[in-house]
């Protein structure tokens, strides 16, 4: 669709640059009336034409067009789809090296401030005791993945030892 308006405009800025040297060889307020009388006809139909694209990119107004239509619209969105998945991936990617950037730094910090309270004799311990919750310590390799698996929360039995006791004495 960008594309589509991007030529449009090129042939709007050539027509107008043709009709601005014409204008000054002829210099005549009649021929520049009806130019951008023409003009403005262009325009509209353009227009016409990228609201129509428009609509049909989303999903609307599609009775009028035919199985080929329809298949060469559908690839234009998948390649659009795909366009947008490659940046939201690349912007993911870059997130998750900021903040593996800045993990690195704390640990960094961390280590220097472990070494100032405790002195250089026991810095392995140091990167022992900063294990993060995943279980990976922050100086192992970042761009390995982590994998996470969602799982259902165990029943648990609400009769603790206190309400077991009270039913007891209650009976």
């Amino acid at each position: 669709m960008s594309q589509l308006f991007q030529v449009s405009m090129k042939s709007v800025i050539e027509r107008y640059n043709k009709s601005k040297d014409e204008h000054h060889q002829m210099g005549n307020p009649t021929s520049e009336v009806k130019f951008w009388q023409r003009e403005a006809a262009v325009l509209r139909q353009q227009l016409q034409t990228l609201q129509e694209n428009h609509r049909q990119m989303m999903g609307e107004q599609l009775s009028g067009l035919s199985v080929t239509d329809l298949q060469n619209l559908e690839s234009q969105l998948e390649m659009s789809l795909q366009g947008v998945r490659m940046k939201k991936d690349q912007i993911l990617m870059d997130q998750i090296q900021e903040l593996n950037r800045k993990g690195n730094l704390i640990h960094q910090e961390n280590v220097e401030l472990y070494q100032k309270v405790y002195g250089t004799r026991d810095v392995n311990r140091a990167n022992r005791n900063s294990l993060l919750t995943n279980g990976l310590a922050i100086g192992e390799e970042s761009h390995v993945p982590v994998h996470l698996q969602l799982s259902q929360p165990q029943q648990q039995n609400h009769d603790t030892p206190a309400t077991k006791l009270g039913r007891l004495q209650l009976h």
